[in-house]
Parts: C-alpha cells; structure tokens; sequence
C-alpha cells in the first residue's frame, strides 16, 4: 500500500497492476459536464478508493446533513466535527464563507481515507446577485438568457465555498395553487426540457472541475409538481403514458446535458413514495437513460416514508429507500442509524451500498475535489455592477404586459402616484429562496421612481399585503387625484405565499388590495397595476379596473430600475407566459395543451359558455372553459402579424422519422406592424389527430426570440423530427405515428391558423 501526497490531499491507494498505478497516479483531466460519468481515470480511482473502506465509511459517504441547523448525528451528542473526523458524512449543506474550509480541514487532515465534503445550498435564482424567480426567467423563452444567469449563480456560490446547488427545479406545475410553481418553468415539458438544459449547462459549464463550476440537481424526481389539489406534499396520481409524455422529459433533458446529481421527491406518486419507487429511480433513471451521477432525497423524505404508510419504522425506510435508487440520505440520518445492521442481517447487500457510494465517489473525483478541496473565498466576485446588469435585463425580459389600453409607456413629466404595499418592500423583490441576497442589496420601485421623477412622484402605501383595514385608502386616493396617473404596486407577500409549503385556496389579490385598487379606479385617472406575485393570480376583476396590467413576478435586487426603464419604454416588454392564468380557481388545475374530450366545447362558445353555449359539452356554466391569459402569451408596445405557416411538402414518412432521416421543415413570415422596434417569441405549436391515442389539441414544439424593427419581416423556419413527434402510443412504445397534423405557428398557445398536412 503507497501513500500519495499532493495539494494538501492524503489519497490512500492499492493497486494491484502496473497500468491501475498509472490511472491512479495520473492528474486529473478535465472532465467534461457531458462525458465525465465514463471517465476510465475516475472509474479506477473510485474502485481503489472503495475498496480501502468500511461498512461505516461507506455509509457515511453516502449521509448528508444540514450544517446550518446542528441536526442529524450531532444533535444532543457532540457537534459534526466529531462524525467528519470518524468519516461518518459525506456531504453538508447550509454552510458557506469561512466555515467551509474549516470543516473541510477536519475531513482532509483527521479522517482516516481524507475524502472530501460536498458542501451544497439551495441556489435558486442567484447567490448574491438574486436574478428574477425561476417562473419569470421562463417567461423571457431564452435559454441562453437562463444559462448566463445560472453562470453568475455558480461563479458567486463558488467564491462562498459552495460546490452543489439543489437546483434547477423542472417539476412541470399545472396548478397555480401549488406554491412551488414560482421555482420551475410552468407548465409544459417542451419548454421546461430546454430550461432545464440552459441550468445544467449554467451550473456546471463545460467541466465539473472547472473554476466556476457547481454541481446541478434535477428536482423533484419526479410527479411532485401534480399534487393533488395544488396542496403541496400531496399525493399524485400520474398514468404512465402521462407520467413519460409531460413530467419526465425535463429531467431527461437535464440528465442528457450532463446533471451530476438528482432529488427524489417527498410525494407518492402512484400509491409508492418517490423516495423508494424503484420504478422511477432504478427503471427509469438508471436502466433506461444510463444516469450515473447520484440521486439525494429531498429533507427528511426517507423518513416521511413513515409517513406514507409504506415503511414501518426508520430501518424499512432506510432499506426500501436504498434499494430502490436512493443513493445519498438528506437530514433523516436513517441510513446512517439503521443501514449497517440492515446489512449484517442480510436485508441489504453490500453491493447496494457499494453502488450508492460508487456513484457519490465518482462525482467528487470529477469535480476534482480530491485534489483541490478547499475553497478560495472571494466576495469580490459577488454583487459586480456587471452581475446587477445582467439581473436588470433578466427582469426586463421577463415582464409580461397582460393588459394595454394605451397607458403605456408613460410620458415623461406626468406626475405619478405610485401607491400599494410592494412598491418599496426590497424584502419582497428578493422572492422564495433568496439565497444569500439582502434586502439592502434591493433597488425597489419607489427609490427608481424617486430617481426618475423627483417631485413629480408622490408615494402612499394605501394598504398592507394582509389587512382588513382601509385607513390608508383616503391617503392613496387623495394622492391618485392630484396625479397624472397612477401606479399600484400589488401582489402576494413572497416569504409566506409563495415557495415550499405554501399552497393557496384563493388566488386573488390578497387582503383587501382589490378595493384598493377599485378606489383608486373610481378617481377615473389612468391606472398602471403592477402584480408581484410567485405564480399566476386570478386578476378577472383587477382587469376590469386597470387600463394596464404589467406581470411583474418577483424580479430581483434590479426591480426598481428595471420597472422604469419598462414603464417608460426604455425597455419594451418582451416576456411570455409559461404558466395559464384563469379566470377563476375553479378551473384549476388549467394548462392549454389538454386533450379535447369527447364532447369539446367549441372555440366561439367559449366566452359564453354560462349563457348560449350548447348545453351537453364540457363547459362550465357559469364562467369560460378558456384562461383569462393563455401559456404563450404576451403584449407589447409594438404589434406583430403572423403569415400562414408554410411546409416543404403535403406528407411525410412516419417510418423515415423514426429512422431519424425525415424531418418536417416549416416557416412563417413574422412582421413587426407597430411603430416601435421589438422582439418576439415566435411559437410553434402542432396537434395530432388519427393517432391510436389521444393527443393534446396543441403542444408547443418549438420556439425563437426574434428582433424586428417597426416595418420588418422576417422568414421564421422550425424543423420537426422524431423528438418533437413522437409520443407514448397505445402499446407504450415512444414513435412517430401516421397522423393528421396541424402546425401553428402563432404568438401564443391560442392564437394563429394552422396548416395541415399528413404523416403516412
């Protein structure tokens, strides 16, 4: 047995040839975020390494705790430096700056192997730089967009010592009273699969090892985003054909960029715990798409298969969880407690835990931490004025005008009274996990206002978030009057409304922030409603009483500046809804590519449904099928007119596109027909009809960011192949089928005419 010693790194190592001395001994190469997982170098260090272990080692590698909170093996006993010194932990999170190091030291200088921590946090939507929630990031359709901020999220957790973020979340959310919709991408999986891409490759970068580099974790594997009545931890029933047609393919996309790491998640899906659904973690995840990073429960889930009714005690948790692909226990220090008598009692094989402490080990030697473990805490790189930029124009992109009577953009000079209770609340801008943002670091509404207008701008709150009092009110109208026009500032309270744990029953504005803004409308003066919130809100009366209506989700530290170069054109509202807003909670759950029933309700009933609509079809009958605001869309301040869709041909092959030689080429002429310049998210949607099953009456398949100038055209082509037209059919098999296609291509989910063509 040699000793090797370099960097301040003890490795010891067995090598039983000449050629695995070598592989050992060799510095590591970069390794790439793609192909790191087949790494033959990493591959003979791992086994070498595994073999020198114990049960206990094994184990703790394979344990995770939060250090910020002083849980798990060192409650009530002693604190994590004793179980890092004994090799009892692999990874903590909730810890960053200074104290990364110093737990790290405890793991490279006192433990017997020197296997270093990951230290992880949940990184969200940016470190200190907090950009706008995940929701609105989808909003501006631009993976490249996403991709930088997801760069200046790693570049900044780095230069704190964090090596792992618990993110992206591309759960597909088609409840908007599930609160966790403000962490993902919405509701549809074409979307969130390019999402989920643009975070992996933002994350990570071209190599794990690479300076600016975190680990990326695909979350919540998988149905969490469908809890039953938008409550969340709820259980979820998902079809299989469902389950593999729209919540799977967002983590498969982000598995096939590269992700190093997985979440189960806490809900049961199907009557099983995702957190021991061998269906889902070994089936899915590792014998189909060949995932070989690994996969970390959710806080605590091992142990809330109690809870569920699936496990008995904390030793059938930590044995169904294991087995079924569970490789890393979060929190619940089961596997720690309960594994090693599981084994000695033959219960669970040691080749189980081999595997699980075989994936963990192969990611740290791919993010080099063997060989360079400890952190180079730099708070210089955090906060830059070039990072506050790049989350200004995030905010901007992802602004979406609902409504426009002409308000917008504001003149200069006109006096403004800007009232409500979110337009000076930094704390509130920052959203659900912020991270390591300050409320300090926040620019809001107000101060940007004051900037631009000086005395012509006059401030009233009128209202808390949460109030059955009105004593602002006369304050607020007053201050209306004596203006031009006014803006309110309304919305939700982010850290209780929105994020984990925090589902909603009404989705209307909250409190009494509706009569506010109905007592401001009375004054007859131009309204401007500004909505912050962390999902779609049911604004059927507050569009009754605003002549405009921004979206402004929670948008980061550059809020303020980034409302007013909006508000004053400076900046032209560009953002698309990812997620449908209804007209009434009713509706719920509501997304637009649903399937068309037997008896559809057809289009031109659709506004009227509770009055003359044809009484036996699916409709309600007292409010529209329809949303008040489609997935897709999203105004200007330009206009744009869409020519016909334009294809290659009037058939295709089915058999050539699952061979992946056929591929279906489409185009459509887009104009800018306003007076400003602009740019638009050009959507291309298909519908397939004949099929052995049903298909949903639109699904987006592609989509693209255009700039056009007042007057421009331009020719906007897509390429169908097999991906985008192959679904799960009647025999479970995923192919091309002979069909009847629609092809939109349209400016929302809702608009366009399509053309038809036919798959022989």
């Amino acid at each position: 047995m040699d000793e090797w010693r370099g960097r301040g790194v003890v490795l010891v190592l067995r090598c039983r040839t000449l050629l695995l001395l070598f592989a050992c001994l060799v510095i590591m190469p970069v390794a790439s975020a793609r192909s790191w997982s087949d790494d033959p170098v990493i591959e003979a260090r791992v086994e070498t390494l595994l073999e020198q272990m114990t049960l206990e080692e094994k184990i703790g590698q394979i344990s995770q705790y939060s250090g910020g909170a002083l849980t798990g093996p060192g409650s009530g006993r002693s604190g994590y430096e004793d179980v890092i010194a004994h090799g009892r932990v692999g990874s903590l999170f909730n810890v960053s700056g200074p104290d990364v190091n110093r737990y790290q030291r405890i793991a490279m200088g006192q433990s017997r192997l020197k296997i270093p921590l990951i230290f992880g946090l949940d990184v969200i939507h940016g470190y200190r730089t907090i950009f706008p929630i995940p929701l609105a990031l989808s909003a501006t359709w631009d993976p490249a967009f996403i991709e930088k901020s997801a760069t200046i999220a790693a570049m900044e957790a780095r230069a704190d010592g964090i090596r792992w973020t618990f993110s992206p979340m591309v759960d597909i959310a088609r409840d908007a009273r599930w609160g966790r919709i403000t962490e993902g991408a919405g509701e549809d999986p074409y979307l969130g699969s390019a999402m989920a891409r643009a975070y992996v490759r933002g994350y990570q970068g071209k190599s794990l090892n690479q300076e600016a580099s975190i680990l990326a974790c695909m979350k919540h594997y998988v149905g969490y985003g469908a809890a039953e009545g938008g409550r969340d931890y709820n259980t979820t029933e998902i079809p299989e054909r469902l389950l593999r047609d729209i919540y799977l393919p967002p983590f498969q996309a982000g598995i096939e960029e590269g992700a190093a790491t997985v979440m189960s998640a806490f809900n049961a899906l199907n009557g099983v715990p995702a957190s021991a659904n061998a269906f889902t973690l070994s089936q899915i995840l590792r014998k189909e798409w060949q995932f070989k990073g690994f996969v970390v429960s959710d806080w605590t889930s091992i142990a809330e298969t109690i809870a569920h009714g699936t496990a008995l005690d904390g030793a059938d948790a930590a044995r169904k969880s294991i087995m079924a692909g569970v490789d890393m226990d979060m929190q619940s220090d089961l596997y720690r407690t309960s594994l090693a008598d599981e084994v000695n009692a033959g219960k669970v094989p040691v080749a189980v835990i081999d595997e699980a402490v075989r994936r963990v080990l192969r990611v740290k030697f791919a993010m080099g931490l063997f060989d360079d473990p400890y952190a180079r805490i730099e708070p210089e790189k955090m906060l830059t004025p070039e990072h506050r930029q790049l989350a200004r124009e995030a905010a901007e992109k992802s602004f979406v005008l609902l409504k426009n009577d002409g308000i917008l953009p504001l003149k200069r000079g006109a006096r403004v009274a800007l009232i409500g209770p979110l337009a000076d609340s930094a704390g509130n801008m920052l959203g659900a996990w912020g991270a390591k943002g300050e409320a300090a670091d926040v620019v809001t509404l107000r101060a940007a206002m004051a900037t631009e207008l000086g005395a012509e701008l006059t401030y009233s709150i009128g209202t808390e978030i949460l109030t059955d009092s009105r004593s602002g009110f006369t304050e607020a109208v007053e201050a209306a009057r004596r203006a031009d026009v006014a803006i309110l500032a309304l919305g939700e309270d982010a850290p209780t409304m929105t994020g984990e744990a925090a589902s909603r029953t009404d989705l209307d504005l909250p409190g009494n922030q509706q009569a506010l803004l109905e007592a401001v409308a009375a004054t007859g003066k131009p309204v401007v409603l500004l909505v912050f919130s962390g999902r779609p809100l049911v604004l059927t009366r507050a569009a009754e009483q605003a002549g405009a209506m921004l979206e402004a989700w929670f948008p980061g530290v550059e809020a303020g500046p980034a409302l007013v170069r909006t508000l004053y054109g400076d900046s032209n509202p560009s953002g698309k809804l990812t997620a449908s807003f209804p007209r009434a909670v009713g509706q719920l759950p509501l997304y637009y590519n649903h399937l068309a029933t037997g008896r559809p309700l057809a289009p031109e009933f659709d506004a009227n449904s509770a009055g003359s609509a044809p009484k036996y079809t699916s409709r309600y009958i007292d409010q529209a099928n329809s949303p008040l605001y489609p997935f897709g869309f999203g105004l200007s301040y330009t206009t744009f007119s869409y020519g016909p869709p334009k294809l290659e041909a009037e058939s295709y092959s089915a058999a050539e596109l699952n061979e992946g030689k056929g591929q279906v080429k489409v185009s459509a002429e887009v104009t800018n027909s306003g007076p400003r310049p602009g740019e638009e998210v050009v959507q291309l949607y298909v519908g397939q009809r004949g099929t052995s099953v049903a298909r949903p009456v639109r699904e987006l398949k592609g989509f693209r960011r255009v700039a056009l100038e007042p007057g421009e055209t331009k020719a906007v082509e897509f390429v169908l192949e097999r991906n985008e037209l192959a679904f799960w059919n009647i025999d479970m098999k995923n192919v091309v089928e002979p069909a009847a296609l629609k092809i939109w291509i349209a400016g929302s989910s809702a608009s366009g005419t399509p053309s038809e063509v036919s798959i022989r």
